[in-house]
């Protein structure tokens, strides 16, 4: 951890030197020479690195140097904000101030010198104990080529007959509602084990609706409610305004007349059950409620006239077969290795998460018997079954991460448990926090998703949800993984949890130098209690409820943490923009959520902003600020129909453009009146942009041109989404006439999203030449029309296909057509007669989902079934179709 202590502040030290020069008058030699000593600092911890395990002289050295660079931090951080204000002041404020001016630069410069004296003593101390040795793994370089993210199924061993016997309870039995538990120990299994039995086929052809939703230690009730009817796709503007009662109602009509399954996984408390129990009526149809725990009580109470399934350990057999699995894959374990990995095995004593986390650890490491003995000597000093030790045997897998790894683990102890992570917003706060360093030419987020995958690799981070594409949508940790996370997170005063109800003594305990602050429920509680955390660098608010913050309080965040640079606030409301943000000038990322309709001109004084994530309740939203004079900008994110003005200085036509920011790579959403040469010119490297409004105004031409021919000349664009909304016109009396000519398309998009434009089925051919498109997602009534053709030649890389409502009865293609075509999704195409069945030709075809479907096309879509499973010829003959409802 140390070692990306100092590696930021030495980054941040020479981003002051380079482009903040002006900050540090008075102080620059000061700061130049301390960043030379941290410079020293920095070597040592890279040749101490294996030492620390050994020695304990190393590790106080190690944790000393820790303290001083979070005391430098500190001291420069003060200071900038400090002159950041006084630069900001008018000449006569300036001189007012002058005084405190002189006496803060006098007062840093004394600091400078004390910080200076105490690296030299830890630096002495270093000198006079410590043999420098060679660091056994490369701290920072993952490939030099660009692996695509590995996310394979999990391996379930020793659960064939496991799974059997829960399907078996769940089909079987009473017509009366029946809950049914599976009961064990953390790590056991219960949510693998609760999956498998889920996607089980006669499971989805058994009950009429399914549903799956966590529940975890820190449960609100409303949030429970909310993800089964997301789950059953239920989920509107509407549902989600409801209260814990409206929504159970809501939840118990939908249930009440249809055989359901809902899985709730990770039930803790007897309480718990009673909460959420009312939702689901008993009306004699089959249904049952599949429910996991750790706690026999919980399960017993649930159901006193039913044993829970108790999960049983694997066996060695078991045990060693799973090791292989994770470790090699498809490959089997070299005979000299054989020995000492069943060894391994048998000490991980047969519980799977053990297993696994080992197995992690050993495939990332030259195979050789020297590493593999040092783990089994390692393992042998724990016993798995005891939660508390099998607590160390998952810290071997973090004590053995290269460094740059483990700081980006144990930040997952920032999020609630089974909190299911967004990847997108993953990588923009680990780029934020400066865990990442740049390598070569590729984009920082692109090494921070490398780096994700490094640990899903390691069988770290469970991948929750996959992205069209195969890449990584979603993902979470076990929570006995996220509770070592906590653990070392607190050891090094990386994090500090609160949750339940803050009280005064929980918020004078936070650590001296506690940089990153969570709060996982009571946020106005907290907020009212007037915090201080002078330290703290990153403040998460995960809120299960959005409360409003009353305007009195809107201040907060800058009375509490100046010195922040991480603000994730998007579960409260602020009734007004609080306007104190615009002085955290360390700001690297801001999510907000509010009644706004102007984002400020002085936003663009926060000159570190990387990320700002803006949801706001008024339809459009103002962008006022000045994002051309933020140097540091990458990704914007709006709700709302949001006006994004250019730079407000013209630029001489000889001389090169200085408001050209090839560092944005995200602007989502802006209305088409935005798209215009002054604006995306300026954004050559954009990646993803979203366009929201009358898109009319986009694609129509004048003298000639249009809007759109704009979109061509982004070449590094590959996700565009194009939302046709004309509230509070009809969108039938302002349809799009037509799509651009193809070549007007960014050259490399790679995936389009499409939203009432209204367009004629024969535009499919323009989508159909994009040479690059993977991904077509065409929601509600992007097209319409009673027949779609299409034409021999298009669409040659489209993987993944996705059509929402629309009126189209009559559709006709093959595999000439969708040569690569590996997913189809077909949500309410209630007019449609039948799904193409030269689909069933389409050897790369793998996943089909229909819901609400016509019974006809329901009855196509098994037939193609039937064709791909008698089909020899297919590479991979594992064919899914999912039919909702499904007895159409």
């Amino acid at each position: 951890m140390a070692d990306a202590v100092v590696e930021f502040l030495l980054a941040n030290l020479k981003e002051l030197l380079l482009y903040h020069v002006d900050l540090l008058s008075g102080v620059k030699d000061q700061v130049e020479s301390l960043h030379r000593e941290l410079s020293l600092m920095k070597a040592f911890l890279k040749d101490s690195r294996e030492k620390r395990d050994e020695s304990a002289y190393v590790r106080e050295i190690v944790r000393q140097i820790t303290d001083v660079t979070y005391e430098a931090e500190d001291i420069i951080d003060t200071f900038v904000v400090h002159a950041a204000m006084q630069k900001a002041r008018s000449v006569l404020k300036r001189a007012f101030h002058a005084l405190d001016h002189t006496n803060m630069l006098r007062s840093v410069s004394e600091d400078i010198k004390s910080i200076k004296v105490k690296v030299k003593e830890i630096y002495d101390k270093k000198m006079f104990g410590i043999e420098s040795l060679q660091s056994g793994e490369p701290s920072h370089k993952p490939s030099a080529r660009k692996r695509a993210p590995i996310v394979e199924e999990e391996n379930v061993v020793g659960f064939d007959e496991e799974a059997r016997t829960v399907v078996e309870r769940l089909t079987d039995g009473p017509e009366q509602l029946e809950v049914i538990s599976v009961v064990g120990m953390g790590g056991l299994g219960k949510t693998t084990l609760a999956k498998k039995v889920y996607s089980d086929p006669s499971i989805e052809y058994h009950f009429y609706i399914r549903a799956w939703v966590y529940m975890s230690q820190q449960y609100c009730r409303r949030e429970v409610f909310l993800g089964i009817l997301d789950s059953m796709g239920l989920i509107t503007d509407q549902v989600y305004k409801m209260n814990d009662d409206r929504l159970a109602e809501e939840l118990c009509r939908h249930l009440r007349s249809n055989r359901y399954l809902i899985v709730i996984d990770d039930v803790w408390t007897t309480e718990a059950w009673n909460d959420i129990k009312m939702a689901f009526p008993n009306t004699a149809c089959g249904s049952r409620i599949l429910l996991t725990s750790r706690n026999t009580e919980v399960a017993m109470h649930a159901n006193p006239y039913c044993n829970p399934h108790r999960l049983r350990f694997l066996t060695n057999e078991e045990s060693w077969e799973l090791l292989c699995k994770k470790v090699f894959r498809e490959g089997s374990c070299p005979p000299e290795l054989q020995e000492l990995g069943q060894r391994i095995s048998k000490r991980c004593d047969g519980l799977p998460l053990a297993i696994v986390v080992v197995s992690g650890l050993l495939s990332k490491r030259e195979k050789t018997r020297t590493w593999w003995n040092k783990v089994a000597e390692s393992v042998s000093t724990y016993v798995a079954r005891d939660p508390t030790q099998c607590m160390d045997v998952l810290a071997l897998s973090y004590k053995h991460l290269p460094d740059h790894l483990k700081v980006c683990f144990i930040y997952f102890g920032a999020f609630p448990e089974d909190f299911e992570i967004p990847v997108s917003k993953l990588l923009k706060l680990w780029v934020a926090e400066g865990f990442i360093q740049q390598i070569g030419q590729e984009t920082l987020e692109d090494i921070a998703e490398e780096y994700l995958v490094d640990l899903v690799d390691r069988n770290l981070v469970i991948v929750a949800k996959k992205r069209a594409n195969g890449r990584i949508k979603s993902c979470r940790i076990h929570d006995m993984l996220r509770d070592l996370c906590i653990r070392e997170g607190a050891e090094e005063n990386f994090l500090q949890v609160i949750r339940g109800i803050p009280d005064r003594a929980s918020l004078t305990s936070i650590p001296n130098y506690c940089r990153r602050l969570c709060i996982h429920s009571h946020v106005l509680e907290f907020v009212f209690s007037r915090p201080s955390g002078p330290h703290v660098r990153s403040f998460f608010c995960f809120s299960m409820d959005e409360r409003d913050v009353p305007r009195e309080h809107t201040s907060f965040v800058h009375e509490a943490f100046n010195l922040v640079r991480i603000l994730d606030l998007k579960s409260i409301i602020f009734s007004r923009f609080p306007n104190e943000i615009v002085q955290l000038v360390h700001l690297r990322f801001l999510s907000l959520s509010g009644h706004f309709k102007v984002l400020p001109p002085a936003i663009s004084n926060l000159w570190n902003l990387q990320t700002l994530v803006v949801v706001t309740t008024s339809r459009n939203l103002d962008i006022q600020a000045d994002l051309w004079k933020m140097l540091q900008f990458r990704h914007l994110h709006t709700s709302g129909l949001s006006c994004l003005h250019g730079p407000r200085a013209e630029t001489r036509k000889d001389s090169e453009d200085p408001f050209v920011r090839r560092n944005i790579q995200t602007i989502c959403t802006i209305v088409p009146e935005c798209c215009t040469e002054n604006i995306l010119s300026r954004t050559p490297n954009l990646k993803k942009l979203g366009i929201r409004g009358k898109l009319v105004m986009l694609v129509q031409e004048r003298g000639g041109m249009s809007l759109f021919d704009n979109l061509a000349k982004l070449d590094h664009l590959e996700t565009l989404k194009l939302l046709n909304d004309t509230f509070p016109l009809d969108p039938f009396k302002c349809h799009i006439p037509g799509l651009p000519q193809s070549y007007k398309f960014p050259p490399n998009l790679k995936k389009l999203t499409l939203s009432d434009t209204l367009l004629d089925w024969s535009e499919m051919s323009t989508l159909g030449m994009l040479p690059n498109l993977e991904v077509l997602k065409l929601k509600d009534y992007a097209f319409r029309g009673s027949r779609w053709e299409p034409l021999d030649g298009g669409f040659r890389l489209l993987r993944v296909l996705q059509l929402g409502r629309s009126d189209l009865v009559h559709w006709h293609a093959s595999s000439h057509h969708f040569p690569r075509l590996e997913r189809v999704v077909l949500k309410h195409c209630t007019h449609l007669e039948e799904i193409p069945c030269g689909f069933g030709e389409v050897s790369a075809l793998q996943n089909m989902e229909l819901y609400w479907p016509t019974p006809a096309a329901a009855a196509s879509a098994r037939l193609i079934q039937q064709q791909k499973q008698q089909d020899q010829r297919m590479v991979n003959s594992a064919f899914k179709l999912l039919i909702y409802p499904p007895d159409l």
